[in-house]
């Protein structure tokens, strides 16, 4: 597969091209990120481009995304519109995306995922499994300074998933919130959603959850950037396979 790799500047974008030219049933042909233009990749493969208006589409099988939402938008867009894969980790999107995604994406695939690393999509499956058996839950995000939104892509999906696997939550017992947001903010289900922004870290989360007598913490931590790249590389090699828009890495790992 000849992949093209949005955000090939930025420290995320320069691990995939890394993982992309390391594999032997890839082949690195391209990188976009406006900020980086002109410089030579991470691996001396390509020389960045500053847009795909530079890019010839039909060199390119499949895209992969770590950007910002805004730009994230068009280069999905350019994807569809060209029948070249999509697979975007980036954060922010929302519901109304997928379903434009869903709209648009008829001549290739695409696979939106808020974690590709392999330990954090079972973190996810596990709070799943366990929400119907502890009435409360709350979910705390840790990510490095250098994120922008909050809260994250994983926690919004983690939280979706539990209040999809039970609709028996207790109330919030707060009644006099003496610092406004201490709480933290309500995802689906009211289910607590707590963000952390820290020098020093990478991508880590907790699932609270607490029953009569006990609690159960699940908890993943990526040290690294390389820890999303198994995914990565896995969805590049099978997109193919995947008709249509996909959402979350689970059924590429058949969970």
């Amino acid at each position: 597969m000849r992949v093209l790799v949005f955000g090939a500047g930025g420290r995320m974008g320069a691990t995939v091209c890394e993982a992309v030219a390391g594999d032997p049933d890839l082949e690195l042909v391209a990188g976009i990120d406006p900020g980086a233009a002109g410089r030579r990749d991470a691996t001396d493969s390509i020389v960045i481009e500053a847009s795909t208006d530079t890019v010839d589409a039909a060199v390119v099988d499949v895209a992969i995304d770590f950007t910002v939402a805004a730009a994230a938008r068009d280069n999905i867009a350019w994807c569809a519109a060209n029948g070249v894969h999509a697979i975007v980790g980036t954060s922010g999107l929302d519901p109304d995306d997928f379903e434009r995604c869903r709209a648009e994406f008829t001549a290739s695939n695409c696979l939106i995922a808020p974690n590709f690393a392999i330990g954090a999509v079972l973190m996810m499956r596990f709070a799943e499994i366990a929400a119907p058996f502890f009435p409360t839950a709350e979910v705390i995000e840790l990510h490095h300074d250098n994120k922008v939104d909050a809260p994250s892509g994983t926690a919004m999906a983690t939280v979706r998933k539990m209040a999809e696997a039970s609709d028996d939550w207790a109330p919030d017992p707060t009644r006099d919130e003496v610092l406004p947001g201490a709480r933290g903010g309500k995802g689906t289900a009211q289910i607590p959603v707590h963000s952390v922004r820290l020098r020093g870290l990478v991508a880590h989360q907790e699932v609270l959850l607490g029953t009569a007598g006990e609690t159960l913490t699940i908890r993943h931590d990526s040290l690294d950037r390389v820890s999303f790249m198994p995914g990565v590389l896995l969805a590049a090699k099978t997109i193919a396979d995947h008709p249509g828009v996909t959402i979350g890495l689970d059924a590429y790992l058949h969970l």
